[in-house]
């Protein structure tokens, strides 16, 4: 009888503390179109499990960052289930909350992504700004308050947070340090969880924009840019529109792959890894003519170096002592990696490019003493 009581019991203290399912998103199907994908490669995150594995995999991100910048990656250890999860979470970010508590959780600080920003803060071309929202999450999920909707489900996106950063980011970093012929641990130590930092989850939106504004910028929705971070990992979503700058100067699209992770290399790792893994420049444009005006929602995780970390290359790797560094300064002008990100950030969308005189259809700036360039 007791035993039965304590049952009904534990039954109903399951159902009145479970977490709430948030309101199903449904993704559109991919587009159908005959694109010119981008042919990348396909890294399979179960096999760094094993020295061995390590050793095989190294070889293959090697080639693949050194040639595309983008790979995809696969048994990242998060089921179709869990992903679909993550973007119903996603979708709520912007769906259930509305523009008054938005204004409460927007981002106050210019040199910081924080909370909301808000559609149209940065200027495109020819007078258009952007229309795309997005909410970032420090990877320390209760460094800042949150709105209401998303309270119940800050426990999810905290272990999101800890997935990316333990089960993806470290096993590539380890990888990219032995492509370098470096200790394994070389780069993981300069992103570590627990540092100062604004590595962090990225919840994006992209809405869909008039057919003047689409003219006046030639259907370019995020200009060609490099990461201001050291790994990139996008979560893959069926809505077309990203596309990366082949070596052969042609911009090809990247195909959407089913619970698929799309990683790419930012600044940072070009600055720490002497141009070794050169920052991937890629763009966002309209999607293809079968999902136009069709909102495309994006989950992300944005790694970044320790704040403290002075951006210098590993100049004791034998890889780079034999094929020589590629640096963006000298290491007595290096940012930190705080400055860095703060510079940039506070830069991006506001400030004033130029033409460049030595490439055509580039417009750069200089942050930090160093060429920061915009691809067209």
């Amino acid at each position: 009888m007791a035993s039965t009581a304590l049952h009904r019991l534990a039954q109903f203290l399951q159902k009145f503390y479970a977490t709430p399912s948030p309101p199903l998103y449904t993704a559109p199907p991919p587009s159908s179109e005959k694109l010119e994908y981008a042919d990348l490669a396909i890294i399979d995150l179960s096999k760094s499990k094993t020295a061995a594995g390590r050793k095989a995999l190294a070889a293959e991100v090697v080639n693949a960052m050194t040639t595309h910048g983008f790979f995809y990656a696969v048994n990242h250890g998060y089921t179709p289930q869990q992903t679909g999860r993550i973007f119903s979470i996603a979708n709520l970010t912007f769906d259930a909350v509305n523009s008054e508590e938005k204004k409460t959780y927007t981002g106050q600080s210019e040199a910081v992504y924080e909370g909301y920003k808000p559609r149209q803060t940065w200027r495109l071309e020819d007078g258009v700004q952007d229309q795309i929202e997005h909410y970032n999450i420090n990877r320390q999920v209760r460094k800042r308050a949150h709105p209401e909707a998303l309270r119940p489900y800050l426990q999810e996106i905290e272990a999101f947070a800890r997935h990316n950063h333990f089960n993806v980011l470290h096993p590539i970093l380890r990888l990219l340090a032995l492509g370098l012929e470096l200790p394994e641990d070389t780069l993981v130590e300069q992103h570590r969880f627990e540092a100062a930092g604004e590595t962090s989850v990225r919840f994006m939106k992209y809405f869909p924009r008039s057919q003047d504004e689409e003219q006046r910028t030639k259907q370019v929705w995020l200009k060609g840019h490099t990461d201001i971070g050291s790994v990139t990992i996008l979560w893959s979503q069926p809505i077309g529109g990203l596309q990366i700058l082949s070596l052969d100067g042609v911009w090809r699209w990247v195909r959407h792959m089913e619970n698929a992770l799309v990683i790419n290399a930012g600044d940072v790792l070009t600055f720490l890894c002497g141009g070794f893994y050169p920052a991937t420049r890629h763009r966002v444009i309209q999607p293809p003519a079968d999902q136009v005006g069709l909102p495309r929602l994006g989950a992300f995780y944005f790694s970044m170096a320790n704040d403290n970390v002075k951006l210098v290359p590993h100049a004791d790797s034998a890889v780079l002592k034999r094929v020589g560094i590629q640096q963006k300064c000298t290491d007595g002008d290096a940012p930190t990696m705080e400055e860095w990100r703060k510079n940039r950030t506070i830069a991006y969308g506001s400030s004033q490019l130029v033409p460049s005189v030595t490439e055509k259809g580039v417009e750069e700036e200089i942050i930090s003493g160093v060429v920061v360039k915009h691809y067209n």
